[in-house]
């Protein structure tokens, strides 16, 4: 597979992961957006960078 056929797959796993919590459990998303809109911008930016060094990492395994 091709980059061009990979990265239609990977955003639709994207919005399929990404809309699981609001469609399950809607009250409990709202108050983690809550939360999140309160922390300061450091402590987003360093989750923000860790989700990527993982996610990289995790592809480093898989491939």
């Amino acid at each position: 597979m091709d980059f061009w056929q990979v990265l239609p797959v990977a955003l639709a796993l994207v919005f399929i992961i990404e809309g699981a919590m609001p469609f399950i459990s809607p009250d409990r998303w709202r108050t983690m957006l809550a939360l999140v809109a309160e922390m300061d911008d450091r402590v987003i930016r360093r989750i923000g960078l860790g989700s990527m060094l993982f996610g990289v990492g995790l592809l480093y395994l898989v491939n």
